[in-house]
């Protein structure tokens, strides 16, 4: 099977890359940039992908992979920090720009490369999506231009008797048109990539692993009814069976009527083997008072899985926790495979665990993103109602509602929350939405209702498109659809008088408000 080694220098989206080339039917990993000659040799690439990264090529000590990697005499593609590593390694140089390019740019094709058949034409432009403050001022005497902007004479280059070519733009965001036919190009047609590589490969290869990981111990799943969690009992079901056993903890942080609805569902399909429960008082009590979303994170994660070691300890075998991880929850809190990206915020199954834990961690979609689980579910029998569902987050309302969290708040967010979705289903565009949720502002407006005077609440709409997570724009609603929902939610949630949506994209926000 032919496969293609991403070495990766910390990007918040290094794993789109994976994404994007697993989508063509090539298999491909992560590793950390520094690791060893032997590592690569052992897993034996057919090409190498350098990824950007928030460091810099000008420090003292930038980060470098090994000097092996150049005698492999392999195909390599340098993206952003990528590209400028090269660019030095092979006798250019590196500055710190004067200006830095970041969001959308124009580039201008000043040379035909293979990395860009069938897609750019010479003298013409194109958008692309650049990050990057430093850039290249100097270029090596073995390579050439392909591209520049305003900015960056050396935006683009290639030195094609070795394969070897640089990108200051990233190809694996949805904002660079055609970036996934650039990334095709590189793997299939300079790579000479052999398509042979399935989403069942990776059914069989976990299955064969979690088997032999597990052996005849128990796991218990962290089941919330989600896809990813469903996803993930339905592979370790067909792994182990009886072994598994699922325990469904109601923080009483879900959305209205969630909780009897997954009980029916998975009481069905599981049986003696699925367990609820209820604890909605403890979290609301351990959260009286804290604001800071972190530390609501935290707390949650700690006190999620003090119940399962409650639990664990009335049940027999039981050596491992399993949890729905994905990667957009992993590279926000911490790189998969060590490498060095910037923490965003933690995630209650990741940065919100404790140190100490009784039992093992399990987590087999911690490298998947949402759209490759649902196909992965998909092929696992998972039933739509639970694979077509929006994401949910761990933490569930606690981060839907900045601030302190009480009953009340939860209550009318609830509602709220439940009347969006309602609406959505009913003008047909929840399956047109990648996630929609209401957020309930810590803000009191004054309003009028009933001729009287009102001071309630104001609540935030947000409702994105994606393919992923890692990026997302805003759905542009039609204004009249907007006008009534809001409508709904002024008219039948007592505690909210106001009602505004979120137009902010991913980046600079992120999906959820905290």
């Amino acid at each position: 099977m032919d496969k293609i080694l991403i070495l990766d220098f910390g990007s918040q989206v290094t794993q789109l890359i994976a994404r994007r080339i697993r989508k063509k039917n090539i298999y491909c990993e992560i590793h950390p940039y520094n690791i060893s000659k032997k590592q690569i040799e052992n897993f034996s690439p057919k090409a190498l992908i350098l990824s950007g990264g928030p460091a810099s090529t000008i420090l003292k000590k930038p980060l470098k992979p090994d000097d092996s990697i150049y005698s492999l005499n392999i195909p390599i593609l340098g993206i952003c920090y990528g590209h400028q590593l090269l660019c030095k390694r092979f006798g250019g140089k590196v500055v710190n720009s004067k200006k830095r390019e970041f969001g959308k740019s124009l580039i201008k094709i000043r040379n035909n490369s293979k990395i860009f058949q069938g897609i750019y034409k010479k003298n013409k432009e194109y958008q692309v999506w650049m990050s990057h403050g430093d850039k290249v001022s100097k270029l090596p005497s073995s390579f050439s231009i392909i591209a520049s902007t305003t900015n960056a004479k050396f935006a683009v280059i290639a030195n094609e008797r070795n394969k070897i070519y640089g990108l200051q733009f990233h190809p694996e965001v949805i904002h660079t048109p055609n970036g996934d036919k650039i990334l095709e190009n590189f793997v299939k047609k300079i790579s000479l990539c052999k398509a042979n590589w399935r989403i069942s490969d990776f059914i069989e290869k976990s299955l064969i692993k979690i088997k032999k990981q597990v052996e005849t111990h128990g796991i218990i799943c962290a089941l919330s009814g989600g896809v990813d969690s469903s996803v993930t009992a339905a592979l370790l079901h067909k792994a182990i069976g009886k072994q598994l056993k699922c325990i469904f903890v109601d923080t009483g942080l879900l959305r209205k009527n969630e909780g009897n609805e997954i009980e029916k569902i998975f009481k069905k399909k599981l049986g003696n083997n699925f367990k609820r429960v209820n604890a909605g008082n403890l979290f609301l009590n351990k959260l009286k008072n804290i604001t800071d979303p972190e530390k609501k994170r935290k707390i949650i994660g700690k006190l999620f899985i003090d119940i399962f070691q409650k639990e664990a300890k009335k049940l027999n075998s039981i050596k491992y926790l399993a949890q729905g991880t994905l990667y957009p929850d992993v590279i926000e809190s911490k790189s998969v495979r060590g490498a060095p990206s910037a923490k965003i915020k933690s995630h209650h199954n990741v940065g919100g665990l404790p140190k100490k834990l009784n039992f093992k961690l399990i987590e087999p979609l911690k490298e998947l993103f949402k759209d490759e689980v649902r196909i992965l579910g998909k092929k696992l029998n998972v039933p739509d109602i639970i694979l077509k569902r929006h994401p949910f987050p761990g933490p569930g309302l606690a981060v839907r509602i900045p601030g302190s969290i009480t009953l009340r708040k939860i209550k009318i967010l609830q509602k709220a929350d439940s009347i969006f979705i309602e609406e959505l289903k009913k003008k047909k565009l929840y399956d047109k939405i990648w996630q929609a949720f209401a957020v309930l502002l810590p803000v009191r407006t004054i309003g009028v209702m009933g001729d009287q005077r009102s001071y309630e609440y104001s609540c935030a709409l947000r409702a994105v498109t994606s393919i992923d997570g890692m990026t997302a724009e805003p759905y542009y609603f039609n204004s009249n659809d907007l006008a009534q929902i809001s409508t709904r939610i002024v008219n039948e949630v007592n505690g909210i008088n106001r009602v505004v949506y979120d137009y902010t994209s991913k980046p600079p926000g992120t999906i959820e408000w905290e």
